[in-house]
């Protein structure tokens, strides 16, 4: 069997906040939407954004940020730094820059409106 990565969807309390900042500010392109559902086009994969059940919403509490184990990687190619900057320049949560012995890139990982964990990846 050959498998191929095609879409990774999160469960969200307000699917047009997260479509809003995904589009703004990685530039996506919406491919699916309705008021339960966006779909974006991420480059080699999709991102679904799937509103979570009333069922499951009405158990969170409001400002409740996401703890999971998740974390979306975007490749950019643009320095990092500047990247980073513009991004807590609009007020999003933005960790330091940081990179590993002998690994050819620049990581900076960063939080959504929801909590959820994305990090920027730039070659050295």
């Amino acid at each position: 069997m050959n498998v191929q990565l095609s879409t990774i969807i999160l469960y969200v309390q307000n699917v047009q906040l997260l479509r809003d900042f995904y589009v703004d500010h990685f530039n996506l392109k919406v491919i699916e939407e309705d008021p339960i559902w966006v779909l974006l086009d991420a480059g080699g994969a999709h991102i679904g954004l799937h509103k979570i059940g009333d069922q499951y919403l009405e158990k969170i509490e409001a400002g409740y940020l996401f703890d999971n184990n998740t974390k979306i990687v975007f490749e950019i190619d643009i320095d990092i730094e500047s990247a980073r900057n513009k991004l807590v320049s609009k007020n999003i949560q933005m960790r330091e820059v940081k990179t590993f012995d002998d690994y050819p890139f620049w990581l900076c990982d960063g939080t959504d409106p929801e909590g959820n964990v994305f990090q920027l990846k730039s070659k050295k």
